[in-house]
């Protein structure tokens, strides 16, 4: 379930669907319906699983210092570091206009 989630923007209703995921799959492996009524903690406790959201935070946290730590010639490093170039133009009734111009990395 966490394949690939370095580069996730977590969102509150992404957070939930993982969590729900993650609680019907545990839920099926414990033979557990809804019905029973147990609790999420109750279910992590006996299968011995953490919550799945706070697993993926302490992840990203890890990946980010390890990408701080690459060198600054690494792929993930420049990615990390992008800013792209905005350019300002003016529009014909006058109006300022902000564009972003795409660079390389």
């Amino acid at each position: 379930m966490k394949f690939g989630s370095e580069a996730w923007v977590r969102k509150k209703r992404e957070e939930q669907r993982l969590e729900a995921a993650q609680m019907k799959i545990l839920r099926h492996l414990l033979g557990i319906t809804k019905l029973d009524k147990e609790k999420n903690q109750c279910i992590r406790q006996k299968t011995g699983a953490k919550n799945i959201v706070k697993e993926i935070k302490q992840y990203q946290k890890k990946w980010l210092q390890h990408v701080q730590r690459m060198d600054t010639k690494r792929l993930p490093k420049q990615a990390l570091k992008y800013k792209p170039k905005v350019a300002t133009t003016c529009t014909e009734d006058g109006h300022k206009q902000t564009t972003k111009t795409s660079t390389t990395i």
